[in-house]
């Protein structure tokens, strides 16, 4: 039988139910069980104060979900219930009789449902097991003990589960382990053919890119049917000779004079439309035609870690991407976007998409698509280990692996797939891997070989890398503190609580993890806090604070680096200097030893609830001061200073990411904080290139009074400024501010701030929707800033405060 394919959207007038309860409330979809619990009334809000808790009667308890649609009758061919993302554990009927069970939320799950269905009034039945609870009676069962991070994770075992792992907590995250749909629901009628899935891979070559287009289906019955490709204005057909099962069929098309896609920052995002069908189903993509390749090859270092797209090679500048929200129905597209648009806005160009997060919906990955942010992916798998020795476990893995290859292969965002997150390193963090290492790596090493089978089988033409960190391919050593081959993750500020000068120790070739903590705005503290909780050291403050001695590590940060302040407010607009110090003080560093290093991507971009973390954007989206100093610090052309260890003199350096030579006029000046005096040290003219870092100036040691600092600021070939920097020799406590007194006035959507002394780090409108021009700026007197809005955005979150503004004091 040979039938359009009809798609029977299911996603509204679903119900949810506790188990042997009698009162039923509405449940979205996409949406989660919480999340209607909270709509209906009959919890509180787990983000307020310490609710959280109080709430894991949720994920203990058994859900029974359930849908009526009709039809008119149930004719020729054959019916598929499909769950775009189900999570997790779940018994699916229709009808009263069985349809199938659900065990991963990281599978699309197509259930032949054909002989349960009858004309008139359907009932589908989704009885969702708890997640935690089956997660322990597997733990329990396995014949080999397999740990998780326990403290990450406050709800345990879910490394039993094909579900995200950070719901059940993390150092940044809630434990709340929700439950529900996360895509769409759909009853799909075909013919004996049905098609699932549609991988592109790219082959470019001189002015053409060819692309092969493979179609997956599952037959029902012997079939035979044509396959259609169209682009470009080109279409070619192909026949498909299908017996029951799985079955597939390429087919080779060739774009020739090729308009190409590029990252943010490197050209112009361009697509094309892309139509398949067979047997009756149509499907159409806009694709973005890029070349990816990964660098490691050896050099006199050790092996790099390099991109190199449409045959340029590009350092990448991010950071980290976890879920958009604890709950995952507030995750939406218009929210995902806001906070996607803050990290191009930001200058950056890629996001890594951690391995304890999950598999985005399709809409996202169309999102970095346009925006042309650059996706690492890593697969879902993070710090704990993992029951690979369990075959059928396994082969959920292999079948998700292989799922989300081909999903994911028509984006042109995709740049690299990654086998998992620190799971190499986990193997040291636990009694039963110390003592037995070989088990354990022996168990991994199946794991991580399943997963390599699976991108070589699919071929999609993306980069793979087996773990990160990690030095290569079949490398299980140490490679955390390796920096001449490889990925790194450089955690020892933080963890290890050194200065910040101790980013200056390492160069890494590509650094994918590092970070800093910092409190969210007041604006956000006030959603989440009674007034009498807002002092660093509460009980609610501490619920907020995953990473055990975030808090006091926070506060010991600010005592080092600036002047104690007088309150909590002072406290909180420090703690975001700190961080953002912190992370201007790496990246500047290593953008500065280019071309060894080639990457930083620093944890993490966003929050899932209102947390004490290491986001820059807080949750809620608004810009906390270090995502401010990123878009000056991941600017296209950087000037930055740096010491030189040698000579101890303050060397200025240029830095371009650009793809052609450049002409930038800098000017350096020096700031004396004591007599307010603000004097010009040199001008130079200078040409960035893409190819190596370049030296402006230098200024010797000892040449600057205690009480002095250095600013600078370039500008482009047309005369306008189009950057500015300072460097403190000292740390910032060591300068004696003062009070500056800064004037506002605004007129016509302008802000102009004007000051009687110097000032650091002036932030206006701290914790607003609003993005602005810039901000977290240095302001001299007698040199009058201007900003404006450059984006108007609106939270969730109310906004309880008035317009604050935040500069160095003391």
């Amino acid at each position: 039988m040979t039938a359009a394919a009809e798609h029977l959207n299911l996603n509204d007038g679903w119900t949810v139910v506790a188990e042997g309860a009698s009162e039923p409330i509405a449940l979205s979809v996409p949406g989660d069980v919480h999340s209607a619990l909270l709509a209906a009334g009959k919890i509180s809000d787990p983000y307020w104060r310490d609710t959280e808790t109080a709430l894991d009667w949720v994920h203990q308890t058994v859900w029974i979900a359930k849908k009526a649609f009709s039809l008119d009758a149930v004719g020729e061919g054959r019916y598929t219930l499909r769950f775009e993302s189900i999570d997790c554990l779940a018994e699916v009927s229709v009808n009263g009789r069985s349809a199938g069970f659900c065990e991963s939320q990281f599978l699309r799950q197509d259930l032949d449902v054909t002989d349960l269905l009858q004309a008139g009034e359907n009932r589908v039945t989704v009885r969702f097991l708890s997640n935690t609870e089956e997660g322990r009676k597997r733990a329990e069962a396995s014949a080999i003990s397999m740990p998780y991070m326990a403290a990450n994770s406050r709800i345990g075992h879910l490394n039993f589960l094909r579900k995200t792992q950070c719901h059940g907590g993390w150092d940044w995250n809630i434990a709340l382990s929700p439950l529900g749909f996360y895509g769409d629901i759909s009853l799909v009628r075909t013919g004996n053919l049905r098609l699932d899935d549609v991988a592109i891979r790219q082959r470019h070559g001189d002015g053409t890119v060819g692309l092969d287009v493979t179609l997956h289906a599952h037959a029902f019955a012997p079939f035979n049917a044509e396959a259609v490709v169209e682009i470009d204005g080109k279409r070619v057909t192909g026949a498909m000779r299908a017996f029951p099962g799985d079955n597939r069929v390429t087919l080779s098309v060739r774009v020739d004079n090729p308009r190409l896609w590029w990252p943010a920052g490197q050209g112009a995002q361009e697509f094309y439309d892309l139509s398949v069908s067979l047997a009756g189903e149509t499907r159409h993509f806009r694709i973005g035609l890029r070349k990816v390749e990964l660098l490691t090859g050896a050099d006199e270092i050790g092996n790099r870690f390099a991109f190199r797209i449409n045959g340029r090679e590009i350092f990448m500048k991010g950071a980290n991407w976890i879920p958009g929200d604890a709950l995952p129905e507030r995750a939406t597209p218009d929210q995902i976007r806001d906070l996607l648009q803050s990290a191009v806005d930001a200058n950056m160009n890629m996001i890594r998409v951690w391995g304890g997060g999950q598999y985005e919906a399709d809409w996202f990955y169309e999102l970095c698509d346009e925006l042309g942010l650059m996706v690492w992916h890593d697969f879902m798998f993070a710090c704990n280990l993992y029951p690979a020795h369990d075959r059928h476990w396994l082969d959920l893995v292999r079948r998700e692996a292989r799922q989300q290859l081909r999903r994911l292969s028509r984006f042109a965002a995709m740049a690299l797939w990654c086998g998992d997150n620190e799971l190499v390193g986990a193997l040291k963090w636990y009694d039963e891997t110390r003592s037995n290492r070989d088990r354990y790596l022996a168990i991994y090493d199946r794991l991580n070989h399943a997963i390599e089978e699976a991108v070589e089988d699919e071929d999609i033409g993306i980069p793979f890398w087996p773990s990160s960190p990690s030095v290569g391919r079949l490398d299980f050593g140490d490679g955390w503190h390796v920096d001449t081959s490889g990925d790194m993750h450089f955690w020892d500020v933080w963890h290890s609580a050194k200065d910040f000068e101790h980013y200056r120790s390492v160069r890494p070739r590509f650094c994918s993890e590092f970070g800093f903590q910092s409190f969210p705005s007041m604006r956000v503290i006030e959603s989440f806090t009674e007034p009498q909780d807002r002092n660093v050291s509460s009980a609610v403050m501490d619920v907020h604070q995953r990473n055990q001695g975030g808090n006091s590590r926070i506060v010991e940060t600010i005592a080092r680096y600036f002047r104690f302040p007088d309150g909590f407010e002072d406290m909180v607009y420090l703690s975001q200097l700190s961080h953002g110090l912190a992370m201007k003080t790496a990246i500047e560093f290593w953008r500065a030893n280019k071309p060894r290093t080639m990457g930083t991507l620093y944890w993490q971009l966003n929050d899932t609830w209102p947390v004490a973390s290491w986001a820059s954007l807080e949750y809620g989206g608004g810009w906390k001061a270090t995502h401010y100093l990123a878009r000056r610090f991941f600017a296209d052309i950087l000037v930055t200073a740096q010491p030189d260890p040698d000579t101890g003199d303050i060397v200025l350096l240029a830095v371009s990411d650009l793809s052609e030579d450049r002409r930038i006029a800098v000017r350096l000046r020096g700031v004396d904080v004591a007599t307010n005096a603000v004097w010009e040290i040199g001008r130079n003219d200078v040409v960035t290139t893409p190819g190596r870092v370049v030296e402006v100036a230098r200024v010797a040691a000892g040449d600057l009074a205690d009480s002095a600092f250095l600013v600078f600021d370039w500008k482009d070939e047309t005369g306008a400024i189009s950057g500015a920097n300072e460097y403190l020799p000292l740390r910032p406590k060591a300068y004696g501010f003062g009070a500056p007194e800064i004037t506002v006035t605004r007129e016509d959507g302008r802000i102009t701030l004007s000051t009687d002394r110097p000032a650091l780090f002036v932030t206006y409108d701290h914790g607003g929707d609003d993005i602005y021009s810039e901000n977290c700026f240095t302001l001299l007197p007698n040199e009058p800033r201007t900003i404006e809005i450059a984006r108007a955005r609106q939270s969730h979150i109310s906004r309880q405060n008035d317009i604050k503004l935040c500069f160095l004091k003391g």
